[in-house]
This record gives C-alpha cells, structure tokens and sequence, in this order.
C-alpha cells in the first residue's frame, strides 16, 4: 500500500508532467486517483508523453467544485471510486462530452455501457474505441468471463450449465483497508490467516456481471478466496465433459478458445502439451503483468477438464485494463 508520502511524489512528478506536455495530447484525469487501482493507474500513465494527465493537488480532492472543473475539462475521466460516487462524477461531467471508464461496479450491467474486455468477444474492442461509456470489469469476473463467455459463443458450453467457479486472489483486490488488515499485524483486526475464502452467502459483487456478460442462463455458483501474497489471481471452472454440447474433448475445449482469441489481444491459450506437464499453478506468475493466460487441465478421455485463468488482479483484472481500454479509446 502506497503511503501519503508515495502518493505526494506521484502527484508532484504528474504536475511536472504535464506542465511540459503537448496541449494536442488528450487531457486524462482520475478521479480517485489516491486509492489502490488510481495509483496503479497512474504509475502506469505517468511517464507516458502522448497523453496530458490532470492531477488534483491532495488538499483540494474533497473539493466538490474543483473536482467538477477536472471532470468537465478531461477528454477522458477514469473512475476509482465507489458506485454511488462514480455515478455522481458521471452526473456532473457527462453533459460536457466527457469520455469515461469506470472502475467501479456501478455500470457493469449497464446496456449503455460498453464492457471494457476487449477479447470478450467480436467486435468488442471496436465497441469501447467508440464508446463515451465504458466499464471495466471486476478481476474475478475478468478471470471467468474469459474462461466461460467463448464456450458459450462456441455452443459449446450450454447456457443452463450447472456451473461453478472458484478462485483465490491477491489481497491487494480488497483495498486499503485489507491491505492494512494483511500488512499490519499489530492492528487489532489483523489477518493472521495465510488463506481465507470470504462471500460464502453467495452474492458476490462479481456475479451479477459474469452472468449478464457470459450468455449464462443460469447463476453460477461462484467462491472466492483471498491468499496471503499481493499481487495475482487463479480463476478456476471445472467442467463435466458428457455435459456438454456434443460431449466434447478436451482438445475440443481448448480449440474453442484457441479459434476465439486468435485475433490477438492480451490473452494468451496455453498449448494443451504445456499444460499437461504442469504439476501446479502458481498466482503470482503474471504479477506485474497487464496480461493473461488460459490453461485447459484435466486428462484426456477421462471425461472431465479444468479450465484456469491466471492474471495479476491489479493488472488485467483492473488497472491494467482501465489502461488497455483508454489505448484503444484514444487510438478509436
């Protein structure tokens, strides 16, 4: 977790930024830029000359008028905030032709909103160039969309299927308050727990946007754990094969995707030989990354696979895809 310290050099490094910056380049500001994802977001922008990143001095954050002037001069607004005031920072700025991406959950399933996986399917990085409105998505959700939406698209999963999904991740996904509980044990609600699988009520904030942008029909039954490392994410959906479209193969499974994310992206499917040879995954393997990995495991013939998404929940599962998104909203 950045400190105040950390997070005062960023800004006046930003400030000097753009003091020197083409007036042509598009003017960026995030809107909550002191939070986890903000930050990342803007070590990632920071040094970047073909932008103008806005930065809001620290003593006027809470400044509802000078947060106002930032939000309505910016080309494009990223949001790090809550829903209620993501919502609100799009009430005050969508008027002014403002271009957004929201990292909250508000916009998710959202019709208006275009959803900002570019791989999710055909078409889909075209429809964020061109949207005014886009949301990112969850880490979770990132991790299984990716594992289940090309299966479905394919027919090859049908749209009823009794599915589950479980996943662990880093802890840094919950915020600065678990960044705190895990990383300081002298606080009186310290994490000691080296591992912990939390939402056991079923209603994950994820799922609501798994199902609308999957082509599910029926909810998932979805687990998710926290582990005690920072950074990166395993996304696992097991499936029964003879409960299938077609009873497939495992190497019909991984042709699916292989035939879905061939037009490239930051999605990778890993060869059926390589993952065979795996005897474990580990979480942290895309640390720092913006990317992800697809691995289709299990054994041939034995009627069964299971499908793993590995990522960075800071990196693909957020702020790197905020950043994916405004690349190809600037270049559309």
């Amino acid at each position: 977790m950045a400190s105040d310290n950390a997070s005062e050099t960023l800004h006046k490094s930003l400030i000097f930024k753009h003091e020197r910056r083409s007036p042509m380049a598009p003017k960026i500001f995030i809107d909550g830029e002191h939070g986890t994802t903000g930050l990342q977001i803007v070590s990632r922008l920071q040094n970047r000359t073909d932008i103008d990143l806005m930065s809001m001095p620290a003593e006027q954050r809470r400044d509802q008028g000078v947060r106002t002037k930032f939000l309505r001069e910016a080309d494009i607004a990223i949001l790090c905030l809550p829903d209620d005031a993501a919502r609100e920072s799009v009430a005050l700025a969508a008027d002014a032709g403002t271009r957004f991406i929201d990292a909250s959950t508000a916009h998710r399933t959202h019709p208006d909103w275009a959803f900002g996986f570019a791989e999710l399917s055909e078409g889909q990085a075209a429809r964020i160039a061109a949207a005014q409105f886009v949301s990112n998505p969850g880490c979770y959700s990132t991790g299984a969309l990716a594992l289940i939406a090309p299966l479905v698209a394919a027919g090859v999963l049908p749209a009823d299927y009794p599915l589950t999904i479980n996943g662990v991740s880093g802890y840094t996904g919950g915020g600065k308050q678990l960044i705190a509980q895990m990383e300081d044990a002298s606080r009186d609600d310290a994490i000691t727990a080296p591992y912990f699988a939390y939402a056991l009520t079923l209603a994950h904030k994820h799922v609501p946007e798994i199902v609308a942008r999957s082509g599910l029909a029926r909810r998932p039954v979805f687990t998710p754990a926290v582990g005690r490392f920072a950074q990166g994410m395993l996304v696992n959906v097991p499936l029964h094969l003879d409960l299938m479209t077609g009873n497939p193969s495992m190497a019909d499974v991984h042709a699916a995707f292989d035939a879905h994310y061939a037009s490239g992206g930051a999605v990778d499917v890993v060869p059926l030989a390589e993952s065979a040879g795996l005897a474990r995954l580990d979480p942290e393997e895309l640390k720092g990354t913006d990317r992800m990995k697809i691995y289709v495991c299990g054994t041939e013939g034995a009627g069964q696979v299971n499908l793993v998404a590995s990522l960075d929940n800071l990196g693909k599962g957020a702020s790197g895809a905020a950043v994916q998104n405004l690349d190809l909203m600037i270049a559309g």
